[in-house]
């Protein structure tokens, strides 16, 4: 049975779900930008303080994205806090003032991330969700893109 897009239902379901987690990983890696921002301090304060708006403005996208893509499959997206953290893999970020500090997060956060966009696309591409593979495509892209240039700015 096919859903209202022609993706099979239970394979569109599957998709909502880990959907569901990258969304609620986005919803905890945009609020640690967001911190990062506003309490950077020191000399990599006028670099980083751009670079982390950069980051979280770019999140946010991504998060609506990923809703609207989750309604598209006809599911829910998650959108609550207590959903997000009962889902997460990417933990608060809390006080961190230090610019160096909040990269090393960003990357690690930037690797869990990617690393569900290639589940989900290797998911999508099985169900022959084209949509989806053209949006997770993007983000790897973009992702190992940064993830390169941040790791340069850490090295």
């Amino acid at each position: 049975m096919k859903n209202l897009i022609g993706i099979d239902k239970a394979k569109a379901l599957g998709l909502v779900k880990e959907l569901n987690d990258l969304l609620a990983n986005y919803q905890l890696f945009y609020q640690n930008l967001r911190g990062f921002h506003w309490n950077i301090k020191g000399k990599e304060f006028f670099e980083l303080h751009l670079k982390f708006e950069e980051l979280y403005n770019d999140a946010v996208i991504k998060v609506d994205e990923i809703a609207e893509r989750i309604l598209t499959l006809q599911g829910e997206p998650l959108h609550t806090f207590t959903d997000y953290l009962k889902t997460t893999e990417i933990s608060e970020a809390k006080g961190i003032a230090n610019g160096i500090e909040g990269i090393k997060i960003v990357v690690d956060n930037f690797k869990t991330l990617i690393n569900k966009e290639r589940v989900i696309l290797s998911l999508a591409s099985k169900a022959d969700d084209e949509g989806t593979v053209s949006l997770m495509s993007d983000y790897i892209t973009e992702t190992e893109k940064t993830l390169w240039m941040l790791n340069s700015y850490l090295s």
